[in-house]
């Protein structure tokens, strides 16, 4: 059986070398391959022995070589795969993504309120690639527990998967891959729903109380049907259910702080006109700190 291949995409910065960090530390978890991928257009096709005086790619060689020591240094026993490729960085990436169980980037934050700033080839290939997709700042390297606690440690009380569960779409592999998380980490998960309230709970004496407990139960019932044969299946992962009566971006927001990964759904087949990434995943990558996977479905 072929092992799994996660690939990090880099560009040289701090946010790339985090997302290679982490990247390890997910494919040492799951005994998969590291594949570090620099995709540059102006890579030059040169012979195996071309002299080191020569090598017009030395810059891009030494890049890669300075990620996989790191790497290395914390991992030593993980097979890394070093890969060049002379191509645009979001096509290269594209076809990494097919071809891989997990692609993992790279995210800018800047400013007080530390916003993810993405780029148009990162949130590019959030949005088209057909695979899951985890975009990491510079300092979460270290997000994927197990290697950086001490041995024998637990995790902190707050340590958690999220998972941002809508109930009228599709979510099999958004939950495949969330229980999966929480599974392997050996943290809870916490699903996280929100549903606006009805024009008609608002009254000119304020909230009708009866209208907010009325969607609430409706909507915990509707997301323990969706959560049981998860449960089934993954017995040893404790849930917890949150509902807000909240749109679903503010709900996520308000919730997963503390969290070590938070995992979102995307719809792989949209209207032509509409974005490639939905409200929810977008505010999640703008404005939530931990790393976020973006998990295709439909």
């Amino acid at each position: 059986m072929e092992p799994e291949i996660i690939t990090a995409g880099l560009d040289g910065s701090p946010e790339s070398l985090a997302a290679a960090h982490w990247a390890a530390d997910e494919a040492d978890r799951r005994q998969s391959v590291l594949r570090l991928l620099h995709a540059w257009i102006l890579l030059a096709a040169e012979a195996p022995d071309t002299p080191p005086d020569r090598d017009r790619n030395a810059g891009a060689r030494q890049l890669v070589r300075r990620a996989r020591d790191e790497v290395q240094e914390r991992h030593p026993g993980l097979r890394i795969v070093e890969d060049l490729v002379g191509s645009e960085a979001e096509d290269a990436l594209l076809r990494a993504a097919a071809a891989s169980d997990l692609l993992v980037l790279g995210s800018r934050a800047l400013g007080v309120w530390e916003s993810y700033v993405l780029g148009d080839v990162s949130l590019d290939v959030v949005g088209r690639a057909r695979g899951p997709v985890v975009l990491v700042r510079a300092g979460d390297r270290a997000a994927t527990p197990g290697h950086d606690r001490e041995s024998g440690s637990t995790p902190g009380h707050d340590a958690r998967v999220v998972v941002g569960l809508g109930l009228r779409v599709p979510c099999e592999r958004l939950l495949a891959f969330a229980f999966d998380a929480a599974a392997s980490r050996g943290v809870p998960l916490q699903a996280v729903h929100g549903r606006p309230l009805p024009l008609h709970a608002y009254t000119p004496w304020g909230l009708d109380p009866d209208a907010e407990k009325e969607l609430t139960k409706e909507a915990e019932a509707e997301m323990s049907e969706a959560l049981r044969p998860w449960c089934e299946r993954f017995p040893g992962v404790p849930v917890q259910q949150t509902v807000l009566p909240e749109s679903p971006t503010r709900a996520l927001v308000q919730t997963v702080f503390g969290a070590e990964l938070l995992v979102v759904g995307r719809r792989l087949h949209r209207p032509l006109l509409a974005p490639r990434v939905g409200p929810v995943a977008h505010a999640a990558l703008h404005h939530v700190a931990c790393p976020v996977a973006v998990v295709p479905d439909d």
